[in-house]
């Protein structure tokens, strides 16, 4: 299960406005439950949550932020997060299978504050896939996880009949430390607080769909997948306590994340169209396709809320990192019952940014 969950049982009745009760008798999985997006978040909230339920998983956030027994609990608190791995194409411009399952993994740690300390790794493998590209795919894994400082401690390996997989599936799951009085999670968001994006959106998706549909754009778009904690690091150093929301806008992009933010904080937002960063290449493409940047996937991007005042001092922290040289200020934090996503046009006009409706580009992460 990857995704957040409900922060509280009222949220989960909020979504019923606009989306009918699962049926559970009759119901089947569709693509749109892995998508991050409306039906995702009903399948984790009507049954994940109704059957597991309990206040770690309450949290609400990608990981879930554990209290230590005994004398280390003052100490900080432990960091759990898990991730499936299914991308088609195994191999794409800018990254793999392995690679990515590392920095989904090691970010899926860091947007709670943490430093990621162990991975595992879990190998489902279909009877017949080639041993080299098998090997290709744990170098470069072990490649990712060596150059982020975050060792593969443990795993396991399965095999499925010819025919009932789709060559590999990696599961990861990543441990990580909080230091003590660090609070970053979905739920803290605050009407005024400045929003922040550490770079342009889309590469990711659009990278994986060229590769899987053989399509040539004029310049190669490469994906941006990278770990980020070493950013996120130096944020938190930069402007203690002032950074209150990270997440990174993986599956159902930019426009999800927020939402999922809105929702977990109980507060709306108010984004400038024009802030946020897209490649000509990747908006081109975007445009070619059917495909709006805000809803495409990202692996090497980040998403802040800060308070309004240490805004510059966090800006420039992620602009002076590696990762964060285009971070932009993209819009605020306001006040809404509703929890709305809205949007600024470059034309003046204002419209609704809604989750992510459906699979809009499959088996990207």
């Amino acid at each position: 299960m990857s995704g957040p969950v409900a922060a509280a049982p009222t949220e989960g009745q909020a979504r019923k406005a606009y989306l009918r009760p699962l049926d559970i008798k009759r119901g089947r999985i569709d693509m749109g439950h892995g998508a991050g997006g409306k039906a995702a978040a009903q399948l984790i909230d009507e049954l994940f949550l109704a059957e597991l339920d309990n206040p770690f998983l309450r949290q609400g956030d990608d990981g879930a932020s554990l209290p230590l027994p005994g004398p280390g609990s003052t100490a900080g608190r432990l960091v759990m997060a898990c991730d499936g791995h299914v991308v088609s194409p195994i191999f794409f411009p800018g990254g793999d299978l392995g690679s990515l399952a590392v920095h989904g993994t090691v970010n899926d740690v860091a947007m709670l504050g943490a430093q990621p300390l162990y991975l595992s790794a879990c190998f489902i493998l279909e009877e017949g896939y080639p041993l080299a590209d098998l090997q290709r795919i744990v170098r470069s894994m072990g490649a990712a996880a060596r150059a982020a400082g975050v060792p593969v401690v443990c795993g396991d390996t399965k095999v499925v009949e010819r025919g009932k997989g789709d060559g590999v599936f990696i599961a990861t799951t990543g441990v990580g430390w909080q230091a003590a009085g660090v609070d970053v999670s979905g739920r803290n968001a605050r009407p005024g607080d400045a929003v922040l994006l550490s770079g342009s959106i889309g590469e990711h998706g659009v990278a994986v769909l060229s590769k899987r549909e053989s399509l040539a754009f004029a310049t190669t778009i490469q994906s941006d997948s990278a770990a980020l904690h070493t950013l996120v690091a130096a944020m938190l150093a930069a402007a203690p306590g002032a950074v209150r929301v990270l997440r990174d806008p993986t599956r159902g992009g930019l426009a999800t994340t927020l939402n999922e933010i809105a929702r977990q904080s109980g507060v709306g937002m108010l984004l400038q169209e024009a802030a946020i960063p897209v490649q000509p290449q990747v908006d081109a493409a975007c445009e070619l396709l059917g495909l709006d940047p805000l809803y495409v996937a990202n692996e090497g991007k980040l998403v802040a809320i800060c308070a309004p005042e240490a805004a510059a001092t966090v800006l420039a922290a992620m602009r002076a990192h590696p990762l964060g040289g285009q971070a932009c200020q993209i819009g605020t934090v306001a006040a809404d019952a509703q929890h709305f996503v809205q949007m600024q046009t470059r034309f003046g006009g204002r419209r609704v940014v809604d989750w992510l409706s459906g699979e809009q580009l499959p088996r990207i992460c």
